[in-house]
Protein backbone atom coordinates (compact mmCIF):
# COMPACT_ATOMS: atom_id res chain seq x y z
CA UNK A 1 0.00 0.00 0.00
CA UNK A 2 2.84 2.80 1.09
CA UNK A 3 4.24 1.70 -2.42
CA UNK A 4 1.25 2.52 -4.09
CA UNK A 5 0.81 5.61 -2.57
CA UNK A 6 4.56 6.95 -3.43
CA UNK A 7 3.69 6.23 -6.99
CA UNK A 8 0.73 8.23 -6.85
CA UNK A 9 2.85 11.07 -5.12
CA UNK A 10 5.08 11.25 -7.54
CA UNK A 11 2.96 12.04 -10.27
CA UNK A 12 1.86 15.04 -11.03
CA UNK A 13 -1.02 14.60 -13.68
CA UNK A 14 -2.71 11.91 -11.75
CA UNK A 15 -2.60 14.46 -8.60
CA UNK A 16 -4.22 16.91 -10.58
CA UNK A 17 -6.62 14.56 -11.87
CA UNK A 18 -7.37 13.58 -8.05
CA UNK A 19 -7.77 17.32 -6.77
CA UNK A 20 -11.49 17.11 -6.69
CA UNK A 21 -11.14 14.55 -4.05
CA UNK A 22 -7.43 16.32 -2.31
CA UNK A 23 -9.14 19.61 -2.55
CA UNK A 24 -7.32 22.88 -1.48
CA UNK A 25 -4.56 20.96 0.59
CA UNK A 26 -2.56 19.72 -2.02
CA UNK A 27 1.08 19.61 -1.07
CA UNK A 28 2.45 16.74 -3.57
CA UNK A 29 2.00 18.82 -6.58
CA UNK A 30 5.48 19.74 -7.39
CA UNK A 31 4.53 23.48 -7.84
CA UNK A 32 3.61 23.43 -4.40
CA UNK A 33 6.39 21.68 -3.04
CA UNK A 34 8.29 24.77 -5.06
CA UNK A 35 6.07 27.46 -3.29
CA UNK A 36 3.14 26.13 -0.93
CA UNK A 37 2.30 29.43 0.33
CA UNK A 38 -0.10 30.52 -2.30
CA UNK A 39 -2.09 26.93 -2.01
CA UNK A 40 -2.04 27.52 2.25
CA UNK A 41 -3.70 30.82 1.36
CA UNK A 42 -6.80 29.56 -0.62
CA UNK A 43 -7.15 27.25 2.49
CA UNK A 44 -6.87 30.10 5.27
CA UNK A 45 -9.66 32.35 3.17
CA UNK A 46 -11.99 29.24 3.54
CA UNK A 47 -14.33 29.92 6.43
CA UNK A 48 -13.95 28.39 10.06
CA UNK A 49 -11.59 24.80 9.71
CA UNK A 50 -11.65 23.48 6.27
CA UNK A 51 -13.20 20.27 5.43
CA UNK A 52 -11.50 18.89 2.27
CA UNK A 53 -13.56 16.65 0.09
CA UNK A 54 -11.95 13.21 1.46
CA UNK A 55 -13.29 14.68 5.01
CA UNK A 56 -9.57 15.36 5.83
CA UNK A 57 -9.71 18.47 8.64
CA UNK A 58 -7.22 21.37 8.21
CA UNK A 59 -6.71 23.91 10.30
CA UNK A 60 -4.58 27.01 8.85
CA UNK A 61 -5.58 30.12 11.04
CA UNK A 62 -2.96 31.26 13.32
CA UNK A 63 -5.48 31.08 16.47
CA UNK A 64 -7.13 27.80 14.93
CA UNK A 65 -3.65 26.06 15.33
CA UNK A 66 -1.79 27.77 18.36
CA UNK A 67 -5.38 26.50 20.37
CA UNK A 68 -5.36 22.85 18.86
CA UNK A 69 -1.71 22.67 19.64
CA UNK A 70 -2.80 22.92 23.26
CA UNK A 71 -6.16 21.79 23.28
CA UNK A 72 -6.09 18.53 25.26
CA UNK A 73 -9.39 17.52 23.41
CA UNK A 74 -6.79 16.34 20.62
CA UNK A 75 -4.56 13.93 21.19
CA UNK A 76 -0.60 13.32 19.61
CA UNK A 77 -1.43 9.91 19.76
CA UNK A 78 -1.43 8.24 16.62
CA UNK A 79 -0.64 4.55 16.99
CA UNK A 80 -4.19 3.77 16.12
CA UNK A 81 -5.00 5.71 13.47
CA UNK A 82 -5.69 3.56 10.69
CA UNK A 83 -2.08 4.70 8.68
CA UNK A 84 -0.41 3.74 11.90
CA UNK A 85 -1.92 0.32 12.30
CA UNK A 86 -0.85 -0.60 8.91
CA UNK A 87 2.53 0.51 9.54
CA UNK A 88 2.80 -1.63 12.89
CA UNK A 89 1.12 -4.26 11.26
CA UNK A 90 3.44 -4.57 8.40
CA UNK A 91 6.80 -3.72 9.96
CA UNK A 92 5.69 -6.91 12.82
CA UNK A 93 8.80 -8.32 12.69
CA UNK A 94 10.98 -5.04 12.88
CA UNK A 95 11.25 -5.05 16.93
CA UNK A 96 13.58 -1.58 16.72
CA UNK A 97 11.30 0.00 14.24
CA UNK A 98 8.25 -0.82 16.05
CA UNK A 99 9.64 0.33 18.97
CA UNK A 100 10.70 3.90 17.97
CA UNK A 101 7.24 4.08 16.48
CA UNK A 102 5.37 3.03 19.76
CA UNK A 103 7.88 4.96 22.44
CA UNK A 104 8.26 8.02 20.04
CA UNK A 105 7.75 11.26 22.31
CA UNK A 106 6.49 12.80 19.62
CA UNK A 107 3.14 10.09 19.39
CA UNK A 108 2.78 9.97 23.42
CA UNK A 109 0.12 12.07 25.39
CA UNK A 110 0.02 12.68 29.15
CA UNK A 111 1.23 10.84 31.41
CA UNK A 112 3.69 8.81 29.32
CA UNK A 113 4.63 11.85 27.28
CA UNK A 114 4.91 14.19 30.79
CA UNK A 115 7.32 11.66 32.72
CA UNK A 116 9.46 10.84 30.26
CA UNK A 117 9.54 14.67 29.00
CA UNK A 118 10.44 15.24 32.20
CA UNK A 119 13.51 13.21 32.82
CA UNK A 120 14.54 14.36 29.51
CA UNK A 121 14.61 18.15 30.18
CA UNK A 122 16.84 16.88 33.45
CA UNK A 123 19.56 15.91 31.26
CA UNK A 124 19.35 18.39 27.79
CA UNK A 125 19.35 21.18 29.93
CA UNK A 126 19.46 25.20 28.70
CA UNK A 127 22.79 25.20 30.78
CA UNK A 128 24.25 22.43 28.56
CA UNK A 129 23.29 23.48 25.19
CA UNK A 130 24.60 26.37 25.96
CA UNK A 131 28.10 24.94 26.57
CA UNK A 132 28.29 23.65 23.26
CA UNK A 133 28.27 27.05 21.56
CA UNK A 134 32.60 27.23 21.35
CA UNK A 135 32.36 23.87 19.80
CA UNK A 136 29.96 24.84 17.22
CA UNK A 137 31.29 27.62 16.48
CA UNK A 138 34.81 25.55 16.10
CA UNK A 139 32.69 23.56 13.75
CA UNK A 140 31.38 25.89 11.72
CA UNK A 141 34.80 27.57 11.12
CA UNK A 142 36.46 24.05 9.85
CA UNK A 143 33.40 23.57 7.83
CA UNK A 144 33.38 26.81 6.08
CA UNK A 145 37.50 27.20 5.79
CA UNK A 146 37.47 23.83 2.94
CA UNK A 147 34.81 26.08 0.99
CA UNK A 148 36.86 29.12 1.57
CA UNK A 149 39.68 28.36 -0.95
CA UNK A 150 37.40 27.07 -3.79
CA UNK A 151 35.51 29.84 -4.05
CA UNK A 152 32.41 28.31 -3.60
CA UNK A 153 30.01 26.51 -1.55
CA UNK A 154 27.50 24.01 -1.21
CA UNK A 155 25.37 25.07 1.35
CA UNK A 156 23.33 21.90 2.06
CA UNK A 157 26.16 19.63 1.37
CA UNK A 158 29.21 21.50 3.07
CA UNK A 159 27.47 23.13 6.15
CA UNK A 160 23.98 22.66 6.59
CA UNK A 161 23.77 18.79 6.62
CA UNK A 162 26.97 18.15 8.48
CA UNK A 163 26.93 20.50 11.23
CA UNK A 164 23.73 19.47 12.80
CA UNK A 165 24.52 15.70 12.78
CA UNK A 166 28.36 16.34 14.12
CA UNK A 167 26.97 18.35 16.72
CA UNK A 168 23.98 15.85 18.22
CA UNK A 169 26.98 12.87 17.72
CA UNK A 170 29.23 14.32 19.65
CA UNK A 171 26.37 15.42 22.46
CA UNK A 172 25.77 11.63 22.43
CA UNK A 173 29.08 10.85 23.29
CA UNK A 174 29.61 9.13 19.52
CA UNK A 175 33.41 8.32 19.18
CA UNK A 176 34.55 10.77 16.20
CA UNK A 177 35.67 7.38 14.14
CA UNK A 178 32.10 6.15 14.16
CA UNK A 179 30.50 9.85 12.63
CA UNK A 180 30.00 8.52 8.89
CA UNK A 181 28.07 5.82 9.42
CA UNK A 182 26.45 7.81 12.30
CA UNK A 183 25.32 10.61 9.10
CA UNK A 184 24.06 7.64 7.06
CA UNK A 185 21.87 6.23 9.63
CA UNK A 186 20.62 9.62 10.34
CA UNK A 187 19.91 10.15 6.75
CA UNK A 188 17.86 6.60 6.78
CA UNK A 189 15.99 6.61 9.93
CA UNK A 190 14.78 10.49 8.86
CA UNK A 191 12.56 9.30 6.26
CA UNK A 192 10.12 7.85 8.91
CA UNK A 193 9.13 11.69 9.20
CA UNK A 194 7.89 11.40 5.81
CA UNK A 195 7.20 7.63 4.45
CA UNK A 196 5.49 8.80 1.12
CA UNK A 197 8.91 9.98 0.24
CA UNK A 198 11.08 7.23 1.68
CA UNK A 199 13.57 5.36 0.18
CA UNK A 200 12.49 1.52 -1.00
CA UNK A 201 9.07 1.96 0.81
CA UNK A 202 10.57 1.95 4.04
CA UNK A 203 13.38 -0.52 3.97
CA UNK A 204 15.80 1.79 4.19
CA UNK A 205 14.40 3.41 7.46
CA UNK A 206 13.89 0.05 8.79
CA UNK A 207 17.72 -0.91 8.76
CA UNK A 208 18.54 2.33 9.92
CA UNK A 209 16.57 2.14 13.05
CA UNK A 210 18.03 -1.38 13.34
CA UNK A 211 21.28 -0.70 13.04
CA UNK A 212 20.75 2.63 15.14
CA UNK A 213 18.96 0.40 18.01
CA UNK A 214 22.23 -2.10 17.71
CA UNK A 215 24.83 0.84 17.91
CA UNK A 216 22.94 2.87 21.22
CA UNK A 217 22.62 -0.78 23.18
CA UNK A 218 26.44 -0.72 22.88
CA UNK A 219 26.47 2.33 24.32
CA UNK A 220 24.01 2.79 26.89
CA UNK A 221 25.86 -0.52 28.03
CA UNK A 222 29.12 1.41 28.27
CA UNK A 223 27.81 4.09 30.02
CA UNK A 224 26.06 2.48 32.49
CA UNK A 225 29.51 0.42 33.49
CA UNK A 226 31.70 3.80 32.73
CA UNK A 227 29.47 7.28 32.98
CA UNK A 228 30.44 10.10 30.88
CA UNK A 229 30.00 13.82 30.36
CA UNK A 230 27.53 13.23 27.71
CA UNK A 231 24.00 13.60 26.78
CA UNK A 232 23.49 9.61 27.19
CA UNK A 233 24.56 9.32 30.09
CA UNK A 234 22.53 12.17 31.64
CA UNK A 235 19.74 10.27 29.79
CA UNK A 236 20.19 7.03 31.34
CA UNK A 237 20.82 8.83 35.02
CA UNK A 238 17.84 11.45 34.90
CA UNK A 239 15.92 10.22 37.42
CA UNK A 240 12.10 11.79 38.97
CA UNK A 241 9.76 10.54 41.82
CA UNK A 242 12.11 7.25 41.99
CA UNK A 243 11.63 6.52 38.05
CA UNK A 244 14.26 6.52 35.36
CA UNK A 245 14.26 5.94 31.65
CA UNK A 246 13.63 2.24 30.32
CA UNK A 247 16.09 1.28 27.69
CA UNK A 248 13.02 1.27 24.64
CA UNK A 249 12.89 5.10 25.95
CA UNK A 250 16.48 5.72 25.74
CA UNK A 251 16.45 4.13 21.98
CA UNK A 252 13.78 5.53 20.76
CA UNK A 253 14.70 8.91 22.47
CA UNK A 254 18.57 8.74 20.90
CA UNK A 255 17.22 7.90 17.39
CA UNK A 256 14.80 11.10 17.59
CA UNK A 257 17.12 13.42 18.71
CA UNK A 258 19.27 12.36 15.66
CA UNK A 259 16.44 12.26 12.81
CA UNK A 260 14.67 15.05 14.10
CA UNK A 261 17.38 17.34 15.23
CA UNK A 262 19.39 17.27 11.93
CA UNK A 263 16.52 17.44 9.88
CA UNK A 264 14.84 21.00 11.22
CA UNK A 265 18.40 22.63 11.76
CA UNK A 266 19.55 21.64 7.86
CA UNK A 267 16.29 23.03 6.98
CA UNK A 268 16.27 26.40 9.11
CA UNK A 269 19.73 27.19 7.81
CA UNK A 270 19.20 26.06 3.87
CA UNK A 271 15.49 28.26 4.01
CA UNK A 272 17.12 31.21 5.61
CA UNK A 273 20.08 31.63 3.21
CA UNK A 274 17.52 31.52 0.37
CA UNK A 275 15.29 33.81 2.11
CA UNK A 276 18.46 36.50 2.33
CA UNK A 277 19.68 35.93 -1.45
CA UNK A 278 15.65 36.72 -2.25
CA UNK A 279 15.31 39.78 0.27
CA UNK A 280 19.20 41.15 -0.54
CA UNK A 281 18.35 44.29 1.78
CA UNK A 282 17.49 42.43 4.95
CA UNK A 283 20.80 40.79 4.14
CA UNK A 284 22.98 43.91 3.98
CA UNK A 285 20.93 44.76 7.02
CA UNK A 286 21.82 41.73 8.92
CA UNK A 287 25.55 41.87 8.18
CA UNK A 288 25.79 45.81 9.40
CA UNK A 289 23.73 44.66 12.83
CA UNK A 290 25.20 40.71 13.22
CA UNK A 291 24.16 41.36 17.01
CA UNK A 292 19.93 40.93 15.20
CA UNK A 293 20.88 37.32 14.33
CA UNK A 294 18.72 36.11 17.08
CA UNK A 295 15.40 37.72 16.28
CA UNK A 296 16.62 37.29 12.68
CA UNK A 297 16.82 33.50 13.18
CA UNK A 298 13.19 33.65 14.73
CA UNK A 299 11.83 35.47 11.63
CA UNK A 300 13.45 32.81 9.41
CA UNK A 301 11.83 30.05 11.26
CA UNK A 302 8.41 32.19 10.92
CA UNK A 303 9.11 33.10 7.13
CA UNK A 304 10.02 29.40 5.85
CA UNK A 305 8.70 27.04 8.32
CA UNK A 306 11.38 23.64 8.46
CA UNK A 307 8.64 21.89 9.40
CA UNK A 308 5.40 22.96 7.52
CA UNK A 309 2.56 21.19 9.22
CA UNK A 310 1.64 18.61 12.26
CA UNK A 311 -1.55 16.98 12.76
CA UNK A 312 -3.44 15.11 16.27
CA UNK A 313 -6.66 13.00 16.47
CA UNK A 314 -9.99 13.98 18.41
CA UNK A 315 -10.01 11.61 21.56
CA UNK A 316 -13.80 12.70 21.60
CA UNK A 317 -16.75 14.03 19.67
CA UNK A 318 -16.07 17.99 19.60
CA UNK A 319 -17.20 20.89 17.91
CA UNK A 320 -14.36 23.07 16.66
CA UNK A 321 -15.62 26.11 14.95
CA UNK A 322 -18.69 25.23 14.05
CA UNK A 323 -17.58 22.02 12.65
CA UNK A 324 -18.36 18.68 14.34
CA UNK A 325 -15.61 16.16 14.20
CA UNK A 326 -16.27 12.84 14.94
CA UNK A 327 -13.79 10.76 17.71
CA UNK A 328 -10.54 9.44 16.14
CA UNK A 329 -10.70 11.80 13.33
CA UNK A 330 -7.36 13.31 12.37
CA UNK A 331 -7.27 17.15 11.90
CA UNK A 332 -3.52 18.85 9.92
CA UNK A 333 -2.46 21.61 11.53
CA UNK A 334 -0.55 23.94 8.72
CA UNK A 335 2.06 25.53 11.04
CA UNK A 336 3.66 27.17 7.83
CA UNK A 337 0.12 28.69 6.90
CA UNK A 338 -0.72 29.93 10.71
CA UNK A 339 2.78 31.60 10.28
CA UNK A 340 1.76 33.37 7.63
CA UNK A 341 -1.67 34.48 9.35
CA UNK A 342 -1.93 38.53 7.98
CA UNK A 343 -4.41 38.51 11.22
CA UNK A 344 -1.54 37.63 13.47
CA UNK A 345 1.72 38.70 11.43
CA UNK A 346 2.36 42.73 9.35
CA UNK A 347 3.09 42.14 6.28
CA UNK A 348 3.58 38.41 6.06
CA UNK A 349 5.01 37.51 2.58
CA UNK A 350 7.89 39.91 3.80
CA UNK A 351 11.09 39.29 5.39
CA UNK A 352 11.99 41.69 8.33
CA UNK A 353 15.20 40.43 10.10
CA UNK A 354 14.35 42.88 13.02
CA UNK A 355 10.68 41.61 13.52
CA UNK A 356 10.39 42.15 16.78
CA UNK A 357 6.69 40.84 17.87
CA UNK A 358 7.29 37.49 16.43
CA UNK A 359 5.11 34.49 18.45
CA UNK A 360 5.60 32.12 15.21
CA UNK A 361 4.38 28.58 15.82
CA UNK A 362 7.54 26.48 13.53
CA UNK A 363 8.48 24.68 16.48
CA UNK A 364 4.97 24.15 17.68
CA UNK A 365 3.45 24.82 20.74
CA UNK A 366 1.81 23.44 24.10
CA UNK A 367 3.37 20.23 25.61
CA UNK A 368 4.95 18.70 22.08
CA UNK A 369 7.17 22.14 21.83
CA UNK A 370 9.96 20.87 20.27
CA UNK A 371 12.53 19.52 22.32
CA UNK A 372 15.54 20.51 20.66
CA UNK A 373 14.26 24.11 19.27
CA UNK A 374 17.17 25.93 21.34
CA UNK A 375 20.00 23.94 20.02
CA UNK A 376 17.96 24.52 16.64
CA UNK A 377 18.51 28.16 17.49
CA UNK A 378 21.85 28.11 18.34
CA UNK A 379 23.53 26.34 15.54
CA UNK A 380 21.42 28.54 13.24
CA UNK A 381 22.29 31.77 14.56
CA UNK A 382 26.35 30.88 15.11
CA UNK A 383 26.41 29.27 10.78
CA UNK A 384 24.53 31.83 9.07
CA UNK A 385 26.31 34.84 11.04
CA UNK A 386 29.48 32.98 10.19
CA UNK A 387 28.52 32.88 6.44
CA UNK A 388 27.49 36.72 6.65
CA UNK A 389 31.10 37.66 8.37
CA UNK A 390 33.23 35.50 6.32
CA UNK A 391 31.92 35.94 2.95
CA UNK A 392 30.59 39.57 2.21
CA UNK A 393 30.02 38.75 -1.03
CA UNK A 394 27.99 35.55 -0.62
CA UNK A 395 25.83 35.07 -3.83
CA UNK A 396 23.57 32.69 -5.28
CA UNK A 397 20.47 32.20 -7.47
CA UNK A 398 17.65 31.63 -5.68
CA UNK A 399 15.30 31.21 -8.35
CA UNK A 400 16.51 27.54 -9.21
CA UNK A 401 16.49 25.96 -5.81
CA UNK A 402 15.38 22.38 -6.15
CA UNK A 403 13.12 21.45 -3.04
CA UNK A 404 13.30 18.40 -1.40
CA UNK A 405 10.21 15.69 -2.39
CA UNK A 406 9.02 16.27 1.10
CA UNK A 407 5.58 17.50 2.03
CA UNK A 408 6.16 17.76 5.48
CA UNK A 409 9.84 19.16 6.07
CA UNK A 410 10.70 22.13 3.63
CA UNK A 411 14.31 22.94 2.53
CA UNK A 412 16.35 23.06 -0.41
CA UNK A 413 18.48 19.75 -2.14
CA UNK A 414 21.43 21.83 -2.69
CA UNK A 415 22.32 25.86 -2.53
CA UNK A 416 24.97 26.39 -4.47
CA UNK A 417 26.65 29.49 -3.62
CA UNK A 418 29.98 31.67 -4.38
CA UNK A 419 31.70 33.05 -1.94
CA UNK A 420 34.11 36.04 -2.56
Amino acid sequence: MLRVLQWIARRDWLLRLLSPLIGLFNPFLSANRRDPYPAYARVRETPGIYRAPSGLYVASRYADVAALLRDPRFSADRRHAAPFRLLRWANRRSPDFLNLIDRNLLNLDPPDHTRIRGLVNKAFTPRRVAALRPRIETLVEELLDAASGRGELELVRDLAHPLPVIVIAELLGVPSADRERFRAWSNGVAQIIDPLNAERGLERAKEAATALAGYFRGMLALRRAEPRDDLLSAMIGAEQDGRVLGEGDLLSLCTLLLAAGHETTTNLIGNAVVALLRFPDQAERLRAQLSLMPTAVEEFLRFDSPVQFTDRVAVDDVELAARPIRRGRPIVLLLAAANHDPAQFASPHRLDVGRAENRHLAFGAGPHFCLGAPLARLEAELALAALLRRFPKLAGDPSTVAYRRSVLLRGPVALPLRVL
